[in-house]
C-alpha cells in the first residue's frame, strides 16, 4: 500500500524549495536600485517672525516664534509683568489687557496678530503719582488681597465701563433698545469673567461702583459690608 503521508511531505518540501529558488533568481536578475536618499534632518530651531507691537504708547520691534502668545511676549520679552499668567486658558481673566480700548485675555491671542493695534497693560493705565481712577478706588476699598488678579480686574473694569458708555448690552440688560443703566447686577454680570481666588468680590464691586457713579448695596447709607 503506498505511503501517501510520506509522499505528501516530499511534495511539500519540493514545492517550497522550488518557490524559494524562483524568488532568489528573480531577485538576482532584477537591476540594482539606488538606495533611497536619506530624509533631511528636521530643523530643531522654530521659524521666527518680526512683529512690531505698540504697548502703552511705545513701539517695540520683536523677533518671536509665531506661536508666542501676547501674554508671553509682554511678560518674557517686554518685561511687563503686571499682566499675570493664571489659568493660561482664558478662564480666569488675570491676563486681561486692553486692545484698541477693548478688554481681551492676552493668553488667548498671538503676539503676531496684534501688530498695528494699540495695547494697554496695567502699567500704562497710571503711574504711582498719577493713578487711574479705578486704581485709586481699588486702593480705597481694598479691592484685593493677594493682588494676583488685580491688574486683570482693573483693566477689565476700564474696558467694561467703556462698553457701558458705548451702549453695549449684557445678559442682564432689561431693555435692549435703551442705553444700559449702571447697576449692581450689571456690574457683577459684566465682571463675571474675572475671578478672584481670594474672594474679595464685595470690595472689587464697591471700587467699580464708585467709579461708575452708583451706590453699591454694601455702601448704601454710608455703611460698608
Amino acid at each position: 500500500m503506498p505511503d501517501f503521508d510520506h509522499n505528501r511531505r516530499q511534495l511539500l518540501k519540493a514545492s517550497t524549495v522550488a518557490v524559494g529558488g524562483v524568488a532568489v533568481a528573480a531577485q538576482l536578475a532584477a537591476p540594482a536600485e539606488a538606495a533611497p536618499a536619506a530624509a533631511p534632518a528636521a530643523s530643531t530651531t522654530p521659524a521666527t517672525m518680526n512683529v512690531r507691537l505698540k504697548v502703552n504708547g511705545i513701539e517695540h520691534q520683536l523677533q518671536v516664534d509665531p506661536r508666542t502668545t501676547l501674554l508671553d511676549a509682554l511678560r518674557d520679552r517686554l518685561h511687563l509683568t503686571g499682566s499675570k499668567k493664571g489659568c493660561d486658558q482664558g478662564q480666569c481673566g488675570a491676563c486681561t489687557v486692553l486692545i484698541d480700548g477693548r478688554r481681551s485675555t492676552s493668553c488667548l491671542t498671538l503676539a503676531v496678530m496684534q501688530e498695528g493695534h494699540e495695547i494697554t497693560t496695567i502699567e500704562g493705565l497710571g503711574t504711582p503719582t498719577n493713578l487711574h481712577p479705578l486704581q485709586r478706588a481699588f486702593i480705597k476699598h481694598d479691592g484685593y488681597q493677594c493682588g494676583f488678579c488685580t491688574p486683570g480686574q482693573i483693566c477689565s473694569a476700564v474696558g467694561m465701563l467703556d462698553e457701558m458708555r458705548a451702549g453695549a448690552p449684557s445678559h442682564v440688560t432689561a431693555d435692549l433698545n435703551a442705553p444700559p443703566q449702571a447697576s449692581d447686577m450689571e456690574l457683577r454680570e459684566r465682571m463675571s469673567g474675572n475671578i478672584c481666588r481670594c474672594g474679595a468680590y464685595s470690595n472689587i464691586q464697591e471700587a467699580i461702583a464708585e467709579v461708575a457713579g452708583i451706590a453699591s448695596p454694601a455702601t448704601a447709607g454710608g455703611a460698608r459690608r
